[in-house]
């Protein structure tokens, strides 16, 4: 897990740096080409909609501050 949560932050932080020795990280620690792509999908679709919701200015829902103060 620790593997992919690299590959996400990387692909999310500096996506034009990804090389195919991170896609063969992934695949060391046991991750299919299946896996692999299904990730790079998720990672990408929460990026753009991060950024569509930053772009228009959605607000954080209440209730996130909430459980944050609690946390």
């Amino acid at each position: 897990m620790r593997a992919l949560c690299d590959f996400a932050e990387k692909l999310t932080l500096a996506p034009a740096s990804i090389e195919p020795s991170d896609v063969e990280a992934l695949r060391g620690h046991g991750w299919d080409d299946a896996a692999i792509h299904d990730a790079i999908q998720v990672i990408a679709y929460f990026n753009y909609i991060n950024r569509v919701a930053d772009a228009v200015g959605i607000e954080d829902e209440p209730e996130w501050a909430d459980r944050a103060a609690r946390e």
